[in-house]
Order: C-alpha cells, then structure tokens, then sequence
C-alpha cells in the first residue's frame, strides 16, 4: 500500500485530508508525510509507525532502547545529523540504524560502504533521531546527562570567552562580539533542548539569574555574571528589532531561531526593573502546538462530544481556563482538524503565535484601530466559514462574536474562568441577553495541564491518607504511582504535560436555564446530571491510569 492509502486505513486521515495534502505536495514537491505533519493532520509517530508497515520493518522507541557505544564510533555524527540516522548496535556482523525514512536506499548503502557490514533497518521518528544524537554523541555512551549539567558546562566555556572583553564599549559592538552571541544562542538552545516554554533572563545586585518554565514550573538553570549583563540584553534586542538605546520602557519584539533545518519563533519582552531590563523569551515551537486533538488528553468519551461540538456550521465554542492552560494548542489543534480548501477559515489574535497552512491568520493592532471588535466586523465582510477571535475581553467584542455566530458561522474564542459553567455567568455579566447565548452558544471548554509521571523512574506511590480521604479513596483498592525522579525529568518525577478537561454541552435543558439567569452553579450540576464529566474527575481518570499524580490534580484542578 501506498503511504496515504495506510494512514487512511488506520484512521489516522480522512480520504478528503490526503486529497487536501497530495494537493500541497504537488505544489511544494515536499514529501507526503512531510506535508501531513506541517498541515497539522498526523503526529512523527503516525508517519513512523506507517513507514514502518509499508517497509515491513520495525518501529522502535529510541527512549528506552538500549545504544551501544561501539555502533557510535563507526558513523561520524556530521553524517549521522545530516541523514537523520542513529546507529544503534552490532550483532552478527550487521549494524543496525534507526531512520526517520527507511526507502532511503542510497544513505543505507552510504552506512554498508563506511562500516564495511549488512545493514539492519529500524523506523524511528526524526524528533526522537534528532534528540538521541544530542544526548549520545555528545556523551559517547548510551547514558543521559542531566539538562543541568549540560547547560552548566557549555555556558561555563561561552561565559569564560567573555571574560576579556571591555564592558566600557558601547552596546551594540558589545553584542556583535563572538562570545556574547554564542552564550545567548546557548541559552536559547539549551531552552528549546528541555522543552522549556520560557526563559526568564533577571538581573540581581549581584548576578544574573537565569531560569526555564519547564511543565508549568520556574526551574533555575545558571547564575551569569552581572558584567556581561548589557551584552546579552543588547544582543537579544538586536536579534528581536528593538530599540537598544531604550531601556526604560517596555517592549516586544520577535525573533526565529535555526535549529535542524527548521526554525523557533521566539517572542521576546522586556520589562524594566531597578537592576536592569527583566527579559522573558516564549519559545514558540510549531511541533509542539499542533499536536492533533487525539493527543491532548482527551478522554474518548469527552472527545467524541467535541467533535460533536466543532463539527456544527454556525454557533460559538469557548475554551476557558488561566493563562498556560493549554487553550491556544487545543484551539489551533481543532482549526487543524476542521481545515480543507472547502472552508475559508480566518483568525484574529494577539499576538500569531504559529503561523497555519491556508488559515488567513491576522494580529490586532489596537494603536491602528485594529482592535478584536473592529476586525471581527470586518472579518465578517470576507466570507469566512469558522472565525477564532484570540479572547473575549469585552462587551463589544462579545457582540460582534455572538452576532457571526447567529449568521451562520462557526466562532471559536477564550475566555478566562475558572470552570465551564462559569462562562455562562461571565458572558451575562458582560450585557449579553440570555436568549441570544442560549441559542448561539454550542459548548465551553475549560481545561487545564497537569504534569505527567516520568516513565523512566515510575513507580508505585504511598500517596498522603489526607488527599485519598478528600477524594474518596481512602477505603478503595487503587494503585497510584509517582515519580522517583532521574536524569531524564531533571530529578522532578515529571516529564512533559497533558490536558484534563470539561465540557459543557449546551443541550435545552441547559439552554433553558441560561434564559432564565440560573447560577452557574445550577448549570453545571444539570450538566453533570446529563453526564458531563468534570474536570476534577477526568484528572482523577488519569490518576488512576497512572498518568499524574494526586498532587498534580489537586494542584492545578481544585479551585
């Protein structure tokens, strides 16, 4: 079978989908599965696992097989990295390589030629490949360093080449210096490395310190000395198109990072503080964000309504929740899902995080003129058929959202509560008439990201008897587990996050009550009585699956 002919057998594209991609790939001469994952319809691992069956060999996880470093040393790591291999071991006179593309004939006979054996084979993702060759060649051994010491060792060698330069020189040519510029890009890359979402650069009396929000939390990674402080502030404003003789205002600025063969938008703001310019870099990785719907977390049943919800042609969904609770990748996931040249899909945000594949996207600029209510008014002038609205922040806005609702469109937009039910009564705050939200309102998502237990170091938990009583569990037989902590999660037990969440469907039971100014409390136990699984029961869904942990749940979902 073909590649596209496997996907769509395994469910993983629909046959409108590959007709969408083999219509970019003609036009871009990319490979297919290259296309799908840029268009936001399969995951690296779809397309592994796929080209693993259509090759007939093997899929293999890369995080827990086991490197040997004798393989290592026949394949130099330039041509390792270029041809995205990983040798992974030899037995019987063969070496066996891991290969984001095992049709790849020519750089198979490459590795037969240099190593002088048969070649073996194997099917990993190119991510996967990618990360293993930092980790490995850099270590000559199968064993994982911590981030930490990494970092530390790397930014100790860029921080000693700084030491000669005179600081008395103006900033600019400060910055354009060698060393200036390789500590900022180890900073950046060290960052993206650890899947970090921010970097926080914070001057002191004394230091520099700089910390990585690592799966929600604020870790510290270095301490810089406080002389070199005006370089690597100059440095980043030059590379994100700010004004460097400015420092007592704050500013935003953009910026993109190379690394392997793609690149990271960066978004960059300073903020002065009384040792100097707070520097905060969001790091904006589209393979992050655009994971499919299928791989945030949702549980089947909560799933299956979504969809339900997003497939309505007119009407509005919310997706509520603080800020860093996930609400832009679930968002920028379901435009994924419902994207096809069949359907003019327009954005307004602020700012465009990740830019997406035939989405006329668009950025407000309130200085202009360009507010959320004056472009959604003129969006409505351009025939969109799904319109996402970055936030609600106010009363207009609102109605401009809930009249293209009523005329036949589909509206997505965010709203800051603390549950589902809670949108109801925030949106009747703002002046909106009941019987305009009841009748355009289709769902309100609320979520948040809970901390998912490292599987290297997983093991059974003695959780605290105080949260099994305030959950109920304190006579119930249920194994739950933690994380001991190892060099993969930096010593934390977690590694990466995932979604729990609520949705509220509006049925006329539930549209009823909204006409009549019921309580959110009084929406959401209809809801519940008409099966809606809370938020706080799907975080416990995962406890019980092993997924996080007790205190991850009560941490984020208890309110």
């Amino acid at each position: 079978m073909k590649l596209g002919e496997l996907l769509v057998k395994a469910g993983k594209v629909t046959k409108e989908q590959l007709h969408q991609a083999l219509m970019e790939q003609r036009r871009t001469k990319e490979h297919l599965g290259q296309v799908l994952i840029r268009l936001g319809l399969i995951s690296q691992e779809d397309i592994a696992y796929a080209l693993a069956k259509q090759a007939g060999v093997r899929r293999v996880d890369l995080k827990t097989y086991p490197v040997d470093p004798a393989a290592l040393q026949l394949i130099p790591l330039s041509f390792a990295r270029k041809h995205k291999i990983l040798p992974l071991s030899l037995h019987n006179d063969h070496i066996q390589i891991a290969t984001a593309n095992p049709f790849d004939v020519m750089v198979i006979d490459e590795v037969k030629v240099m190593t002088n054996r048969p070649v073996e084979v194997l099917v990993a993702t190119e991510k996967e490949i990618l990360k293993a060759l930092d980790e490995l060649y850099e270590q000559g051994s199968g064993k994982e360093r911590r981030p930490t010491k990494q970092f530390e060792a790397s930014l100790e060698e860029a921080v000693k080449k700084t030491e000669g330069i005179n600081v008395s020189e103006d900033g600019e040519r400060l910055a354009d210096l060698g060393p200036v510029i390789e500590l900022v890009n180890r900073i950046i890359l060290q960052g993206v490395k650890a899947e970090a979402t921010d970097i926080h650069i914070e001057p002191e009396e004394n230091a520099i310190r700089v910390r990585y929000r690592i799966d929600g939390i604020l870790h510290q990674f270095a301490s810089l000395p406080r002389k070199i402080q005006s370089a690597v502030t100059t440095r980043i404003k030059i590379m994100s198109n700010l004004n460097i003789s400015e420092s007592r205002i704050p500013q935003d600025g953009r910026a993109e990072f190379p690394l392997e063969g793609r690149k990271i938008d960066l978004r960059i703001s300073t903020f002065p503080g009384i040792f100097g310019e707070n520097i905060v870099i969001r790091i904006l990785d589209k393979e992050r964000a655009i994971v499919g719907l299928e791989k945030l977390g949702f549980s089947p049943r909560i799933l299956a309504k979504y969809k339900q919800a997003i497939s309505k042609q007119n009407g509005i969904v919310l997706v509520t929740g603080p800020t860093g609770s996930g609400k832009t990748t679930t968002l920028y996931s379901t435009l994924s899902q419902l994207n096809s040249r069949e359907k003019n899909i327009i954005t307004l945000e602020d700012p465009v995080e990740y830019l997406l594949p035939m989405v006329r996207q668009s950025q407000i600029n309130p200085r202009a003129g360009l507010t959320f209510a004056s472009g959604l008014r003129a969006i409505l002038r351009q025939d969109p058929d799904v319109i996402l609205v970055g936030e609600i922040r106010d009363a207009e806005t609102m109605e401009m959202a809930i009249r293209a609702a009523l005329t036949g469109h589909l509206v997505f937009s965010t709203l800051h509560t603390n549950d589902a039910a809670g949108a109801v009564a925030r949106l009747l705050d703002m002046g909106l008439e009941p019987f305009l939200l009841a009748s355009s309102l289709i769902a309100v998502l609320s979520q948040r990201l809970v901390r998912v237990i490292c599987s290297h170091c997983k093991e059974v938990d003695n959780p605290d008897e105080k949260l099994l009583l305030a959950v109920g569990w304190k006579d119930r037989n249920v194994t739950l587990y933690r994380g001991k902590g190892c060099d993969r999660c930096n010593h934390t037990g977690y590694r990466g996050r995932i979604g729990i969440f609520e949705l509220l469907m509006v049925t006329p039971r539930i549209g009823k009550l909204v006409m009549e100014r019921k309580e959110s409390q009084a929406i959401k136990e209809a809801a519940k009585a008409e099966g809606m699984i809370t938020m706080i029961q799907d975080g416990l869904e995962k406890v019980e699956r092993g997924i996080t942990t007790l205190e991850e749940v009560f941490r984020v979902a208890y309110i």
